[in-house]
C-alpha cells in the first residue's frame, strides 16, 4: 500500500508498541488496516515535505522461511516521491520489537493482532519507559535470559551444600556403625545406688588387683579373691575445673558395724555397698563405674607402644616385681604395672602408689591422645579393641558416657586441672578391731574439698594429703 504526504493517520505502518495507547486499533482489525503514526517520531524537516514518518533502527522479526525487513528510514528520493512499503500483516513483520524478543524464540506463527503480542508489546512498553527507544540494540538481558543467569549463578553453592550434605550423611552412618560396635563390646555390671542425683557428673574408676599370674600382679596365690587396690573419683562440675582424686586403698571404713580397708568391701559386700561408701566420703552421686583389670592396664600400654613414667628412687621390689633405676624410662606394660602397683619399697606407701597409678593413666592417655595412635587407623583400631576388653562398665553406661570420661579425664590431669587425695588425719591408724594398719580420713575437710569441687570454685593443682 503506498504511502503519500496526504495519508492520513490510520495510513501508516509503526508497529503497535510506538502507538498512542489511544490510537491503537483492537483485535478482530483487518491485518491490512492503516495504523497511526505518533507526530513524536516523524523526522525534522519531513513535515514541510510531507514525508511519511518513519521509526529509527528498527529491524523486522526474521519470519521462519522468509529474509528478514527492515524498516528503516530510506533517504529521500529526488522529486519528493515516495517508496512502497509492504502492507503490515503477520507474515512481513510481527509488532513486537526485536529486541525485546529473545533470541531463540524470535520467530512467531501467530496473529499480529493476537493477544499474545498484544502482552508482548506491553512488556516492551514497560520495560522501555512510554516508548521504545529508536537506538535501542537489545544488548541486555531480557526476562528470561537474566531468570537463566541467575540459576547458573546459584547452581555451585547448591552443588557445594549437596556434597557437605552428603558428606555429613557419611560421618553420620560411620559414627552410628562405631557407636553399636563400640555399645556390643561393652562388659556391663550392677553397681550403682539410689542415692540423689546433684550437678556434677561422677565416675568412679577402680583397678581390680585379680592375682592371676599376670607378669605384674605379684606372687600367685598370695592373696585370694580381688581388691580394689586403685580407686578413684573423676568429678566433672557444671561449670569449672575437672578434678581426679585417689583415695587409698587402706582407707578406714565401717560397713554394717565392721571394720575393714576399703579395697575389701566390693569382695565382701558387693558393687553397690563399695559405690555407697565412696558416695559417703564425697558427699557426691557416683553417676558411673569403671572397673580395670590389672592385666588390662599392661594390654593397654604396650597397645600404646610403652609410656614414658619417672620415678626419683632405684627400687628392686619382689612383692610387684618392679626393678627400677631412679630416673625417666620409657616403660612397656609389664614394668607400667609392677610401676603402678609397687608399694612395699616406697616410704610413703599407699600414698606413693597412688600418685604412680595416677602418673601411669596420665600417661596412657597422653600417649593415646597423640597423633602417632590418632592417625594410624591399625594402632587406633587395637588400642580401643584391647581397651574395651580390659573395662567393665555400670548397667547405664553408653559410648557417650565413656567419651565424656575421657574428656573429663584429659581436663583433670591437665594443667588446669585438680589432682590428689583425701585430706588424713593419721596414715598409720591401727583401729581396735585389729584390722593393721589403715589411713585414717578427716572427714571434714575431704566433704569440703568435694563440695568446693562440685561447685566448680576450688583453685587448680594438687590437693589433699596429711592435715
Amino acid at each position: 500500500m503506498a504511502l503519500d504526504s496526504q495519508s492520513t493517520p490510520d495510513d501508516s505502518v509503526a508497529p503497535p508498541s510506538f502507538i498512542p495507547a489511544a490510537s491503537r486499533k483492537r483485535a478482530g482489525q483487518s491485518p491490512d488496516t492503516a495504523i497511526s503514526q505518533p507526530p513524536s517520531f516523524t523526522p525534522s524537516g519531513s513535515e514541510a515535505s510531507g514525508k511519511p514518518a518513519m521509526p529509527r533502527n528498527h529491524e523486522q522479526t526474521p519470519v521462519k522461511g522468509k529474509q528478514q525487513e527492515t524498516f528503516a528510514r530510506e533517504p529521500r528520493r529526488a522529486g519528493g516521491s515516495s517508496r512502497t512499503l509492504p502492507a503490515p500483516n503477520a507474515q512481513n513483520y510481527r509488532q513486537t520489537p526485536v529486541s525485546y524478543a529473545p533470541a531463540s524464540n524470535r520467530s512467531f506463527s501467530q496473529d499480529d493482532s493476537s493477544p499474545a503480542h498484544g502482552r508482548s508489546a506491553t512488556r516492551g512498553s514497560r520495560m522501555g519507559g512510554s516508548g521504545h527507544s529508536g537506538n535501542y540494540s537489545g544488548g541486555g538481558r531480557g526476562p528470561h535470559n537474566g531468570g537463566a543467569s541467575m540459576t547458573k549463578r546459584h547452581r555451585p553453592g547448591r552443588i557445594v551444600a549437596g556434597i557437605l550434605l552428603g558428606l555429613i550423611a557419611i560421618a553420620l552412618i560411620l559414627a552410628g556403625m562405631a557407636y553399636f560396635w563400640v555399645n556390643g563390646q561393652l562388659q556391663h555390671f550392677n553397681g550403682l545406688t539410689d542415692a540423689a542425683d546433684d550437678s556434677s557428673q561422677t565416675w568412679l574408676i577402680t583397678g581390680s588387683d585379680v592375682r592371676d599370674g599376670t607378669a605384674g600382679t605379684g606372687k600367685v596365690g598370695s592373696v585370694d579373691g580381688e581388691r580394689t587396690d586403685s580407686i578413684m573419683l573423676l568429678v566433672k562440675p557444671k561449670s569449672g575445673r575437672s578434678a581426679l582424686i585417689s583415695i587409698p586403698r587402706d582407707t578406714y571404713v565401717t560397713v554394717d558395724g565392721t571394720d575393714m580397708k576399703i579395697n575389701a568391701v566390693a569382695e565382701v559386700y558387693g558393687w553397690k555397698k563399695l559405690t555407697a561408701q565412696v558416695e559417703q566420703i564425697s558427699g557426691l552421686k557416683v553417676d558411673h563405674l569403671v572397673r580395670v583389670g590389672f592385666s588390662g592396664v599392661k594390654d593397654v600400654v604396650d597397645a600404646v607402644g610403652g609410656v614414658n613414667l619417672c620415678y626419683d628412687q632405684t627400687v628392686n621390689d619382689a612383692y610387684s616385681g618392679l626393678k627400677w633405676t631412679a630416673g625417666c624410662h620409657n616403660a612397656d606394660g609389664t614394668t607400667a604395672l609392677a610401676f603402678s602397683r609397687m608399694r612395699y619399697s616406697d616410704p610413703t606407701g599407699d600414698i606413693g602408689r597412688a600418685k604412680r597409678q595416677r602418673q601411669v593413666i596420665q600417661a596412657v592417655a597422653k600417649k593415646a591422645a597423640s597423633k602417632e595412635i590418632l592417625l594410624n587407623y591399625s594402632k587406633a583400631t587395637k588400642l580401643v579393641s584391647t581397651g574395651l576388653s580390659a573395662i567393665k562398665v555400670d548397667e547405664d553406661a553408653t559410648p557417650f558416657s565413656l567419651i565424656k570420661m575421657a574428656l573429663a579425664f584429659k581436663d583433670a590431669t591437665g594443667s588446669d586441672g585438680i589432682t590428689g587425695s583425701p585430706y588424713f588425719t593419721d596414715v598409720n591408724y591401727y583401729p581396735s578391731s585389729g584390722i593393721g594398719s589403715t589411713v585414717k580420713l578427716n572427714d571434714e575437710k575431704t566433704l569440703s574439698l568435694f563440695s568446693q569441687i562440685a561447685e566448680g570454685t576450688h583453685a587448680k593443682g594438687t590437693v589433699g594429703g596429711l592435715e
